[in-house]
């Protein structure tokens, strides 16, 4: 039987909590879980899985410290090798895959992701597959947003994901919807 490891890191946004198996000496990472006004990464963590024992490794100390630096708003360029994409469903995997490619800096609606992907019609799925993602910040979740440049909804809460946009320079009206001068795709 595969146990689950995890390590929980601080941040300026309280804390994130990584979640692996080892697998024939490779990690695979399971999840990453943010901490929110309501809910801390490690009770996140605890409730989806059981049995996770906690533990150190070289890889997980030097990915966390790269999410670390991002939440202090430094340009990291984050390395998916470890991220274990089987846990995700076909959509959600291409969804992913077309969200990772949008530069820091810019941002993307859901409603474009879902073209880009092959689905016209399929922002909503796109906004469910992305309310599920299993490796927020390494996959830039925060920078999709609604068509009308309202932010959308983000693991770490909605102010999380303002201050993670402004970090990228991403600039808000003054009503706090994003000015849509940098969308991808």
């Amino acid at each position: 039987m595969e146990s689950n490891f995890y390590t929980t890191f601080s941040s300026p946004f309280d804390t994130f909590t990584i979640i692996w198996r080892e697998k024939r000496d490779e990690i695979l990472i399971q999840r990453i879980f943010l901490s929110d006004l309501h809910h801390k990464s490690e009770d996140r963590a605890c409730e989806a899985f059981q049995n996770m024992r906690l533990k150190s490794s070289v890889s997980i100390n030097s990915l966390g410290k790269k999410i670390q630096e991002f939440l202090n708003g430094k340009a990291i360029k984050f390395d998916q090798d470890l991220l274990d994409f089987s846990i995700c469903y076909p959509v959600q995997r291409k969804v992913l895959n077309a969200e990772s490619k949008i530069p820091s800096g810019w941002v993307s609606t859901y409603k474009r992701i879902a073209i880009q992907i092959g689905i016209p019609k399929g922002a909503r799925v796109v906004g469910n597959a992305l309310s599920k993602n299993p490796f927020p910040i390494v996959i830039p979740c925060h920078r999709a947003i609604k068509s009308n440049g309202e932010i959308g909804g983000f693991q770490g809460g909605v102010k999380m994901k303002r201050k993670l946009l402004e970090l990228e320079g991403i600039v808000f009206s003054d009503r706090g919807k994003v000015l849509l001068n940098k969308v991808y795709y």
